[in-house]
């Protein structure tokens, strides 16, 4: 790789981490606060801005506020559409939760982070509470841990990816029997105790063979 290529490769990646400074709790920054936040110098910070504003990604609001740009809304959809899981698996997703009682994940691997790409609350009043779309760190938790490689069958996890939280998972395999995604139940450890596990391992563990026989049927034309 020459200096030149190198330099775009990080120019891209500095761009990326800035707009994933964009969150739903914090959709709008100050160019001083993005600044700061970022770790980049000021100039640099302006030039990303102005280079994301001139693909629709960023978007300078009258007020000098810099919040998410119109061009997301077809990236938004387009994952959307990719990632709609056929009703068959949401189906199994919405049974896990109404049998367990707990908050149902599927998460999949994206280079160092497991993202969740589908979430069925639970029913209980206290109930661990997530978006889809969430990033946690590959190996947190009982399905990173899954989608890490350090477990083949299930995962249990305490404290993870919060203090209070337990979960447990299981392997979601393609037709030749690799890992394809995490299924994932998670709630109090008040919940997880040794007397709870046997059952909630046994559930997540034939709901993800059902999702495997089916098929996540993510749309990749």
């Amino acid at each position: 790789m020459t200096a030149e290529d190198d330099g775009g490769v990080r120019s891209v990646l500095r761009a990326f981490d800035l707009l994933a400074l964009f969150t739903e709790h914090r959709r709008t920054w100050a160019v001083k606060d993005l600044t700061a936040a970022s770790g980049l110098a000021k100039t640099t910070v302006l030039r990303l801005v102005a280079t994301c504003e001139q693909r629709g990604l960023l978007w300078t609001r009258p007020d000098g506020r810099i919040t998410v740009g119109p061009g997301m809304l077809r990236w938004a959809q387009l994952a959307n559409t990719a990632w709609q899981l056929p009703e068959p698996v949401r189906q199994v997703l919405r049974e896990l939760a109404r049998d367990c009682g707990e908050t149902v994940n599927l998460y999949v691997r994206s280079t160092t982070a497991l993202v969740c790409v589908a979430q069925q609350e639970g029913i209980r009043a206290i109930r661990h509470v997530g978006s889809v779309g969430d990033e946690l760190p590959l190996g947190c938790g009982a399905a990173g841990r899954i989608l890490a490689g350090a477990a083949e069958d299930t995962a249990v996890s305490h404290g993870e990816p919060e203090a209070g939280a337990s979960s447990v998972a299981a392997p979601v395999h393609d037709g030749d029997g690799r890992v394809l995604a995490a299924l994932a139940v998670t709630g109090p450890g008040s919940r997880f105790g040794t007397a709870e596990i046997p059952a909630l391992t046994e559930a997540v563990t034939r709901a993800s063979r059902r999702i495997s026989r089916i098929g996540l049927g993510t749309r990749t034309e």
